[in-house]
């Protein structure tokens, strides 16, 4: 069981996503500012949280929470096939399916490959270990994600 270090905002949200992604049929993930909150990371307050899953379950949710597709153009760093934001608690909730990074060789997927559960009071959510997280800030190459490798790196 992972202790997270996460805050009321976050929390609440957590908690309703892990009551919706309770049915879903495929793997998935809350990944980012949030994964790394609940794999224990100190100090972090996400503006949102982040999920990777497949497209059968993105459409789930999407009509679960009433979520906006995105159609504008993907950012010079990320794309997904499916991208959609939910308003279901104090924080938004971005849900990615066929999410990528460009890397020097081109489009590369993010699909993790860990699974570690979060117990809530809302139910079990899904994290990539504190070892994989770290991996994907590597890749993303981001100040703010290489910000974040020593906390995460404390967690291994």
């Amino acid at each position: 069981m992972v202790k997270s270090a996460i805050n009321a905002d976050l929390a609440a949200t957590l908690d309703l996503v892990a009551a919706g992604c309770a049915g879903l049929r495929d793997d998935w993930w809350v990944f980012g500012g949030a994964g790394m909150a609940l794999a224990g990371a100190p100090g972090l307050s996400p503006p949102d949280v982040d999920l990777i899953v497949s497209a059968r379950d993105a459409a789930q949710l999407i009509a679960l929470w009433n979520a906006q597709l995105e159609t504008g153009g993907a950012s010079p760093l990320f794309r997904s096939k499916i991208f959609a934001k939910a308003d279901i608690g104090p924080l938004p909730v971005e849900i990615m399916a066929g999410f990528e990074v460009r890397e020097p060789h081109g489009w590369s997927p993010v699909w993790p490959s860990t699974r570690q559960a979060v117990e809530r009071p809302g139910g079990t959510l899904f994290i990539p270990t504190p070892a994989e997280q770290a991996q994907i800030c590597r890749r993303f190459g981001r100040p703010k994600d290489l910000a974040r490798l020593p906390a995460l790196e404390a967690l291994i």
